[in-house]
């Protein structure tokens, strides 16, 4: 089972390509994005990979850090860093586990607990449920999760707008529509009655039925 929302994100040791880490010592105080791949050297992730590099600015701006996931040992991440470079335009510049003996795999539900053996003979078809994003926030708690099949790469703009709508929701008591992108109006929670709202919203709301009421973003 994948793990739900809301749940505490399971805190690991892992190598990664820059060093042994703790996983929850190593988010911080920060957002994180952890993103796994079932294989090495595959032509959607090697995409991903490299267009996750070039966007990495834009998550730092939010203040988010980025780990990758293989299953595959960091020696072959690190050759594979190389043609990522070549066929992308830019290589990892974020850690990318080891995950070999599929321990943060099976913590966060991406492979079955039976799962054991040589990752190297393992095939990308074998591993096809290690795709999946997992969002946590600075309170180790999982805000969202993706699970992607091996035939799509992912929407990272997507992830990006769904970035900026956790951090926002998180700081006010608002939630976003459908297809909301940063600077359009937002809802007001539902946690919040219409007496809390008149004092948090004293020019009031548009309100095109009660249960819907609609504000400019909060700064």
């Amino acid at each position: 089972m994948t793990l739900p929302i809301g749940a505490t994100a399971p805190d690991f040791e892992a190598e990664t390509t820059e060093g042994k880490i703790k996983f929850h010592d190593w988010i911080g105080n920060s957002w994180a994005l952890l993103f796994s791949h079932p294989k090495d050297f595959t032509p959607v992730c090697t995409t991903e990979l490299g267009a996750l590099a070039k966007l990495k600015p834009e998550f730092d701006k939010r203040g988010v850090k980025l780990m990758g996931l293989s299953v595959d040992p960091v020696d072959r991440h690190a050759k594979w860093s190389e043609d990522i470079k070549e066929t992308q335009g830019a290589a990892p510049n974020y850690p990318m586990i080891g995950d070999t003996d599929y321990n943060v795999s099976k913590l966060y539900g991406m492979l079955p607990a039976a799962v054991s053996g040589d990752p190297l003979v393992r095939t990308a078809a074998d591993n096809q449920t290690v795709r999946n994003v997992f969002i946590i926030g600075p309170d180790k708690k999982i805000k969202l999760v993706l699970v992607y099949p091996m035939t799509t790469g992912r929407n990272f703009q997507e992830i990006l707008r769904v970035i900026d709508s956790l951090q926002l929701t998180a700081k006010h008591r608002v939630a976003t529509p459908s297809d909301w992108k940063p600077g359009e109006d937002v809802i007001i929670a539902g946690s919040v009655s219409n007496d809390e709202a008149k004092t948090i919203y004293p020019q009031g709301w548009k309100e095109p039925k009660p249960y819907i009421r609609i504000v400019p973003q909060p700064k």
